[in-house]
C-alpha cells in the first residue's frame, strides 16, 4: 500500500520537512527509515518524537500501509528509552490519531515521555 498523504502535501508536512532537513531538529537517533528528535513544546523531561521517515497520516495508516516500518518506529521508541537512560523507571509511548484526541502533525509519531512520575495527563 502507498504511503497516504491525507489532508496534507508531504511538502506542507511539517515532519517531512525535518526529515529532509529543511526545519532544524534535534535529532537523538536516525536509522534508515526512522527519525528521533526532540520536542520543542516539552510535556516532560524527556520528550522525544519517533517518526518514520516516509510519510503517513497517523499510526493506524502506517500499521495498514507497512507494518515493518511500524515495529521498526517501535524499535526506535526502545532505542531512544534505553539511551535517555527510561529504560530502567519506565516511560510512556503516546501515538495521538485523530485531531479529536490532540493529533496536530497529520505525520505519524509516537511520543515517548520520561523523567517525571506520569499519575496525570502529559499528552498536551
Amino acid at each position: 500500500m502507498e504511503p497516504t498523504i491525507c489532508l496534507v502535501t508531504v511538502a506542507d508536512c511539517l515532519f517531512c520537512r525535518i526529515v529532509v532537513g529543511e526545519i532544524p531538529a534535534t535529532v537523538v537517533a536516525e536509522t534508515e527509515r526512522t527519525l528521533a528528535f526532540r520536542d520543542i513544546a516539552p510535556k516532560a523531561p524527556t520528550h522525544v518524537l519517533v517518526i518514520p521517515k516516509e510519510h503517513y497520516a497517523d499510526v493506524a495508516t502506517l500499521a495498514v500501509g507497512d507494518a515493518v516500518l511500524a515495529g521498526e518506529v517501535l524499535a526506535t521508541v526502545a532505542d531512544v528509552a534505553a539511551a535517555e537512560g527510561l529504560d530502567g523507571t519506565g516511560f510512556r509511548v503516546i501515538f495521538n490519531t485523530g485531531a479529536s484526541v490532540g493529533q496536530t502533525v497529520f505525520h505519524a509519531h509516537a511520543h515517548v515521555l520520561g523523567g517525571v512520575d506520569m499519575d496525570g495527563d502529559l499528552t498536551g
